[in-house]
C-alpha cells in the first residue's frame, strides 16, 4: 500500500555523516520512500555538500564538492537529503558561497526549489501527514522530539516532523522542555569550544530525560551523534533515533 497515486522520482543524498557512520538510516530513509511509492535513486559518486569547509571559512576547498554536487543533480527531478544541515547548506549557503560565480549561482538557485529535506518531502511533496494505513507496529512507545539548529532556523521546518510522529498509532510525542534549543554538536564548534559544548549536552540530556520517554528524535544525525553519545555516557536507556528510523520502524 502506497500513499501516492502518480509515481514520484527522487535522489537521495546521503550526507557524510550517514554515508560514513549511520548507514542504516539511509536505509531506513529508502525504505520509506520506496514504501510510499517514491521511485527512489542514488548517486554513488556523491560527496561532500562542502559545509564543513565553508562553515570553517575554507570557501575555496568547499567550491569544488558544492560545485560538484550541483552538477551531478542538475537533471534530477527531486533531491531529497535527510539532514536539514546539509539540506541548508544547498539551498541557502550556497547563495553565499556562489555569490562571485554567476553561472554556478544561477545552477544552484536552480536546483534549490527541488532540494526537501527527508521530513519536509514526505510531508509537503508526498502529502503523507498521515501514516496509519501503512502503520503495523502499535507497540506503544514516548518519543520526544529535538530541533535540529539548521533545519527550523535556516529551512523552517518544525512542524512537518511532529505531525509525522504524531500520525504514528501507538508513539506518543511528549515535548521536551527547550526543544529548540541547540544540542552543543554545531559542527567544529563542539571542538573548538568543548566546554561550551559540553554544557549544553548536558542541558539538552536533563531536558530529554525530564520528559520521561523511550527515545529522543531529530531528523539530523550530526545532533543525535552528540546527543546519543551522552545519553549512552550517562546510561540513561534511551535511544537517540533519527525520525526515518522511527518511521521505517512504525511503517
Amino acid at each position: 500500500m502506497t500513499l501516492t497515486d502518480t509515481t514520484v522520482k527522487a535522489s537521495l543524498f546521503v550526507t557524510c555523516i550517514i554515508d560514513q557512520f549511520f548507514p542504516e538510516v539511509g536505509e531506513a530513509a529508502v525504505r520509506v520512500m520506496q514504501r510510499l511509492g517514491v521511485d527512489v535513486e542514488f548517486d554513488e559518486s556523491q560527496t561532500c555538500c562542502g559545509q564543513p569547509a565553508f562553515n570553517n571559512g575554507y570557501w575555496d576547498d568547499a567550491k569544488p564538492t558544492a560545485r560538484r554536487l550541483v552538477d551531478s543533480y542538475q537533471s534530477a527531478e527531486r533531491v531529497v537529503i535527510p539532514s536539514g544541515s546539509c539540506a541548508s547548506m544547498v539551498r541557502v549557503f550556497y547563495n553565499e558561497l556562489f555569490h562571485e560565480e554567476p553561472d554556478t549561482l544561477s545552477s544552484a538557485q536552480a536546483l534549490a526549489p527541488r532540494v526537501s529535506e527527508f521530513t519536509e518531502f514526505v510531508s509537503d511533496v508526498l502529502g503523507a501527514e498521515k501514516l496509519e494505513g501503512l502503520a503495523h507496529n502499535p507497540k506503544p512507545m514516548r518519543v520526544t522530539y529535538h530541533e535540529s539548529c539548521h533545519l527550523k532556523r535556516e529551512l523552517g521546518v518544525d512542524s512537518q516532523p511532529r505531525s509525522l510522529i504524531r500520525s504514528l498509532p501507538g508513539v506518543e510525542l511528549v515535548e521536551m522542555p527547550q526543544a529548540e534549543v541547540c544540542c552543543g554538536f554545531g559542527g567544529t564548534f563542539s571542538v573548538k569550544y568543548a566546554d561550551i559544548s559540553a554544557a549544553m549536552l548536558r542541558d539538552k540530556i536533563a531536558n530529554i530525560q525530564s520528559a520521561n520517554v523511550d527515545a529522543v528524535v531529530a531528523g539530523d544525525m550530526s545532533c543525535l551523534m552528540h546527543i546519543g553519545g551522552g545519553l549512552e555516557k550517562q546510561d540513561t536507556g534511551i535511544r537517540a533515533i533519527h525520525i526515518a528510523q522511527l518511521l521505517d520502524e512504525r511503517i
